[in-house]
């Protein structure tokens, strides 16, 4: 019965002894490969051309041409596919060489079928995983690639002018912006658009680490540099090194912390806890915050060296409602992809519903604009969006449609925004008791957005 190999494929034995070729070619079939046979190199690089294989196995010393010019001939022809030498015992250092020049592995005579095919397997599991390694870092390049920063206004526009320049050099970034407007996807492009793309990517919650825990997270200790350090572990910036290191709310460092940050940014260097030994850093910063970093540092909260040393350059994301010409496009942007991932056929939006989108003032921003297209689209019955598919606060909006609101004295569009937010809140965390996360699923926002917010507006998770 056969099965399956790890690579499958078609794969190509070159070796000049009858019997071990033939021996070879049976085993391999078995286990579900299509083999084809060469009894020379020059037979063997001909056969490549016609098929070009997955796998060669390839003598070393062979008549006419032997297995160093087949895998020379073979790489130049298809750099990726896996060649492995065969080799006998005194020809082991030449087979080396031949690993040099590109070989996956070497074989050496005599051998087992049974070693044979467990080498062949694990070579091909490693290339395997290789590409596999090689897909995940397209479909994150893909996914933080510019096109998936969706907007047509100016203000997006200059946005993408930005990251285009800053991508591809090495400065400090400072994003600012309301809680939602994108920050984390527009750290991520940098990366992802930059170098060091093909380096770790490490995102660290500034806001959601305590206070004791901070440091150790971002400098990383030694065995017995305090209670419970049983062993080693890197931090934070000895994992982001060759790629980006991005601290999400900043502002919310404590004291001690910025002034080890500053240390970092200006000698690249840093010490584990526990240890006296500098360790060379080569990290690209990025930093984002919910609130003006301006306003912290003159309030006494943030050091002024320390902003100056990160925002070398600074991007400021527009919220939703001043982008208002974005929504349609962004709404159709997550319809197309929750559709997609639910296998579901949509149309789109009716009328009434994009002009309710036109007037919601959006407290939550984009992340809110796609948790209110999820949720219409596990409501939708229809062939598309209407206004019964969306949360009361939005679809009483629509034009036309009752607002409460109407005959209400005029006030500034933020302000208002703020007041409502900051009632609806309240009123989410009383009526879950003071638990964010079911206050957060109450709202239909994250816990982290939650809690961004009640720091944001100084509430405590009792007030009525």
């Amino acid at each position: 019965m056969t099965t399956e190999t790890p690579c499958g494929g078609r794969l190509l034995i070159v070796e000049d002894e009858p019997l071990l070729r033939i021996t070879m070619s049976d085993a391999l079939e078995k286990e579900g490969w299509i083999v084809d046979q060469a009894e020379d190199g020059v037979k063997g690089v001909a056969l490549f051309k016609r098929y070009l294989h997955t796998l060669v196995l390839a003598d070393l010393v062979m008549p006419r041409m032997g297995g160093m010019e087949v895998l020379q001939q073979v790489k130049s022809i298809s750099p990726n596919t896996t060649v492995v030498i065969i080799t006998a015992y005194g020809t082991v250092e030449k087979a080396v060489d031949a690993m040099r020049h590109g070989a996956a592995d070497f074989i050496t005579k005599p051998f087992s079928i049974a070693q044979l095919l467990v080498r062949v397997n694990t070579i091909c599991s490693t290339r395997q995983l290789k590409e596999r390694n090689i897909q995940l870092q397209e479909q994150l390049e893909r996914r933080f690639s510019f096109s998936n920063i969706i907007g047509k206004s100016k203000e997006m526009q200059r946005i993408f002018e930005l990251i285009k320049i800053v991508a591809n050099s090495d400065a400090s970034v400072l994003i600012q912006g309301e809680s939602g407007t994108g920050k984390e996807l527009v750290a991520s492009a940098i990366h992802y658009n930059s170098p060091r793309r093909a380096n770790p990517y490490i995102r660290v919650s500034c806001a959601s680490l305590p206070e004791s825990l901070i440091e150790s997270e971002l400098f990383g200790y030694e065995k017995g540099a305090f209670t419970g350090a049983t062993q080693r572990r890197i931090g934070r910036f000895e994992a982001a090194n060759g790629g980006t290191l991005f601290l999400d709310e900043i502002g919310d460092l404590p004291p001690s912390i910025q002034v080890k940050l500053l240390r970092v940014l200006q000698e690249r260097q840093i010490e584990r806890l526990g240890s006296q030994r500098t360790i060379d850093i080569d990290v690209r910063f990025v930093a984002a915050s919910l609130r003006p970093l301006e306003e912290e540092v003159a309030g006494g909260r943030f050091r002024d060296d320390l902003f100056f040393r990160i925002n070398t350059v600074t991007l400021v994301l527009p919220p939703l409602r001043e982008r208002r010409e974005d929504i349609p496009l962004l709404a159709q942007a997550f319809l197309h992809e929750l559709s997609r991932e639910r296998d579901c056929h949509i149309e789109g939006f009716s009328d009434t519903v994009l002009e309710a989108f036109d007037v919601y003032p959006w407290p939550g921003n984009v992340r809110e604009l796609r948790n209110v297209v999820e949720r219409a689209v596990l409501f939708c019955r229809g062939p598309k969006i209407g206004l019964d598919d969306l949360p009361p606060a939005i679809s009483r909006r629509s034009k036309g449609g009752p607002c409460p609101e109407t005959d209400a004295p005029v006030e500034p569009l933020q302000k208002a925004v703020q007041r409502a937010e900051v009632q609806v809140i309240r009123s989410a965390l009383a009526a879950t008791k003071g638990r964010r996360a079911d206050a957060a699923a109450l709202l239909g926002i994250s816990r982290k957005t939650l809690w961004e917010k009640i720091k944001h507006y100084g509430l405590d998770d009792n007030t009525p």
